[in-house]
């Protein structure tokens, strides 16, 4: 739905009647950091998905009690990388 000049015209209208020109910058501030606050929250949630779906996939092959020292350090580091990258 494409919205042409008078209908946004006649939306900010309305806008200052409801709320006035001293509200409206604030409001807009606040819908702002509630929508960065939204897809900050998403992205976080993606990334414990993938964290989640690492760590199962790397203690199919061999538990990680089972690992040498050399080894535990090897998968503590690309732990790390995998999660810098995110």
């Amino acid at each position: 739905m494409n919205f042409g000049g008078w209908e946004i015209f006649l939306v900010v209208v309305v806008l200052f009647l409801l709320f006035g020109a001293s509200r409206l910058p604030q409001l807009a501030k606040s819908l702002g950091q509630s929508r960065k606050a939204f897809k900050e929250g998403m992205r976080e949630a993606e990334e414990d998905d993938l964290a989640a779906q690492q760590l199962r996939g790397s203690s199919k092959d061999r538990p990680i009690a089972n690992l040498t020292d050399a080894e535990l350090k090897a998968e503590m580091e690309r732990r790390e990388e995998a999660r810098m990258e995110h």
